[in-house]
């Protein structure tokens, strides 16, 4: 017998040895008997023995009829027997046979006649029990009824993983004929679906006997080739009664609408996780350039590989934009955003530089139209119009960019500028849905931006008028150096009232004031300027310190309930004295060669608008050399240190009298500005010079 003619294993391959036997004929308890042409027994089984209870000592030799078939029936036995033996015809058929402890069983019979090599003829008779025979008829026909009009898809794998046969819905779900899988693989047969997975589920299914329930492939097969579908694969080992792995049972279900319900509702969770952070972490401050930043940390890399924040031009400047079909947009980047090191950053505009969009650019046609521009598939055609150059465009397409989303900045009704969103590494392209995100993130930073902007041309408003109502370059004073820092509180904290003056009077005399207006704003910055310009005003009429307190004291109290603290001191270089009267203010600090700095012990005073009590001037010496250091709480206060702390500290930094005065300003603001004192400086230093 050739390869070809050999009998095959469940796996195709040629019989080679001894194969394991099955357990289906042991469930049948197949009995053999064998009778000659006289109707005696002449082989009697064992299973024939256990078929009919008579064992083979009883069996052998003595007419079958007699010994298993009642007498009613004996007659229609021996015609059936001499029918075999003379035509050669098998019959088949069930019939009630006689046990030996005197019951009837129904027993199913094959009978066929034998010839033996010298042409004796005999009758094999083939019996098992009718009510084993029924049931497993009814299991394989209930089996195959089910396996066939079941909606779930049902295959039988091999041992070596090759279809042996698949249920129709397994055919629609692959929409490949059952013909066209048996004897193939998964990946013959489905070779554009990745079949990895279900392959090695399978073989360690085989290996170990535990079966694989209900993972998830995701692919594509010749029923759909233009979608994805997703399918619940369960995988069992089969095997017969006598423990022989026969191969795999596979079940299919398409999930594809649950897979994608549950992707979408995945989806929606990650835009409100999204949301829920860019509520935290855009808009922590008042800074305009850090809260664009927060946007774009937001939209990378959750929504694109790199994202940029740009604003029109005139919106910075606080101006209304709008821009007609031909104009071009004028915009500032105010930040950018990269995930990992993609060369695509370098064609964006650098944070802080302005570019020109031509009015065919996208983000141009964004911030115009206030609507967002998609590009879900960039062709090498759309470059152009998306980078800022054509330097820029060669960027992007060696970068990989393929995808592209600008959605509008819009508060109260106005387009501030445009959130600039690019795919690189993210394969996916931009939908309909990262349209809904974007667009959400983009109203929700706009405000915020919105907020920012506005809030800094208030600031610099007030920091405008604040430093032209504050004194330039102290002039030359008559036996007096002087030295003075203003410094604004931080970008996120409006500017406040604090001031200084040197102001000349006869004889060679100088004023010297240090104050501080309780507020911020503009309103604080311009009641300081009025408390400036009657201060000038009054010292011009050389009035002792204590009275021009108490003349400012009712000009504040006229100022809408205003409250300052003042210090004003009147150097004399003849006496080499100063006249110094407090009005709620902190001391100043008197420097004098050799000995430790102090600071002067002066009655405090109460605020300026306050009204009703009296102010003192008290006299102290002011030698050539020595140094009166006047500032603001600004620069001594902090929220974890107490004052005390806080000033010891000060006169612990003034050890050096011959340090030039310049130097000592910026290294006290340098060491003891705190970065949580969110409050502005006013400093002033004099130093007392011999007269000529």
């Amino acid at each position: 017998m050739s390869a070809a003619e050999a009998p095959a294993t469940e796996g195709g391959e040629p019989v080679r040895g001894p194969v394991r036997p099955g357990g289906l004929l042991d469930v049948l308890g197949v009995a053999s008997v064998v009778l000659d042409t006289t109707g005696r027994i002449v082989l009697w089984s064992p299973q024939a023995e256990e078929l009919f209870g008579y064992s083979a000592r009883e069996a052998l030799g003595q007419y079958a009829a007699r010994l298993m078939v009642h007498e009613r029936h004996q007659e229609l036995v021996g015609k059936l027997f001499a029918d075999v033996l003379r035509t050669g015809e098998s019959w088949a058929g069930g019939f009630p046979i006689r046990h030996k402890d005197g019951s009837t069983r129904l027993v199913e019979f094959r009978n066929m006649r034998l010839l033996d090599a010298r042409g004796d003829v005999y009758a094999l008779g083939l019996a098992a029990d009718q009510s084993t025979v029924r049931r497993l008829e009814q299991e394989v026909a209930l089996s195959e009824r089910m396996v066939k009009q079941s909606p779930v898809g049902y295959a039988v794998l091999d041992t070596e993983l090759r279809f042996v046969s698949v249920n129709p819905a397994l055919e629609k779900i692959n929409g490949v004929p059952a013909a066209e899988h048996v004897g193939r693989t998964l990946r013959e047969v489905l070779p554009m679906l990745n079949s990895e997975p279900v392959e090695t589920d399978a073989r360690r299914v085989l290996a170990t006997g535990l079966p694989v329930i209900d993972n998830t492939l995701i692919g594509r097969t010749p029923a759909d080739p233009d979608e994805d579908h997703a399918w619940a694969h369960s995988l069992y080992r089969l095997e017969d009664t006598m423990g022989n792995v026969l191969g795999v049972v596979v079940s299919v279900v398409d999930i594809t609408a649950q897979y994608r319900a549950s992707q979408e509702a995945e989806a929606a969770r990650r835009r409100l996780a999204i949301i829920a952070d860019a509520s935290a972490r855009i808009g922590t401050t008042l800074e305009l350039e850090r809260t664009a930043c927060e946007l774009a940390d937001v939209a990378v890399p959750e929504l694109a590989d790199v994202a940029a924040v740009d604003l029109l031009e005139a919106v910075v400047e606080g101006r209304r934009s709008t821009l007609g079909p031909s104009e071009p947009a004028v915009i500032r980047a105010l930040a950018v955003r990269p995930e990992g090191g993609s060369e695509a950053v370098l064609a964006a505009d650098p944070p802080g530089q302005i570019a020109r969009y031509a009015p065919d650019r996208l983000v141009t046609e964004c911030v115009r139209s206030g609507e967002a521009v998609l590009v879900p598939y960039v062709k090498d055609e759309d470059l152009p119009r998306i980078a800022r150059s054509a330097e820029a465009a060669e960027l992007l397409a060696r970068a990989g960019l393929h995808s592209y989303l600008a959605v509008p900045l819009i508060a109260r009704g106005e387009v501030l500028g445009a959130l600039d969103l690019k795919r690189i590494a993210n394969p996916a392209p931009f939908d309909e849905d990262d349209v809904l995100l974007a667009r959400e993130l983009a109203a929700r930073a706009a405000v915020q931006i919105d907020n920012a902007r506005w809030y800094q041309n208030a600031r610099n408003t007030a920091l405008t008028l604040q430093r032209s109502l504050l004194p330039g370059h102290p002039p030359l004073m008559t036996g007096l150096e002087v030295a003075s820092r203003y410094q604004p509180a931080g970008a996120t904290v409006e500017v406040g009232g604090d001031w200084f003056d040197v102001i000349p009077l006869e004889g060679g005399k100088t004023a010297l004031v240090v104050g501080d207006v309780m507020g911020s704003g503009i309103s604080a910055a311009a009641t300081m300027g009025r408390l400036r310009t009657a201060t000038t005003t009054l010292a011009a009429l050389d009035l002792d310190p204590a009275l021009l307190l108490e003349h400012l004291d009712k000009t504040t109290s006229a100022l809408d309930h205003s409250i300052a603290t003042c210090v004003y001191a009147v150097h004399d270089p003849h006496l080499r004295q100063c006249r110094i009267a407090n009005a709620g203010h902190l001391p100043p600090v008197r420097v004098r060669p050799g000995r430790p700095p102090e600071l002067l012990e002066l009655p405090t005073g109460v605020p300026l608008g306050v009204g009703g009590v009296g102010f003192s001037t008290v006299t102290v010496d002011f030698e050539p050399g020595d140094e009166l250091v006047f500032y603001t709480d600004g620069l001594v206060e902090t929220r974890h240190h107490p004052l005390d702390e806080r000033l010891d500290f000060l006169l612990s930094l003034l050890d050096d009298p011959a340090r030039p005065l310049e130097e000592t300003c910026d290294f006290l603001l340098r060491t003891l500005h705190h970065p949580d004192n969110h409050d502005d400086v006013a400093l002033l230093i004099a130093r007392a010079q011999q007269l000529p």
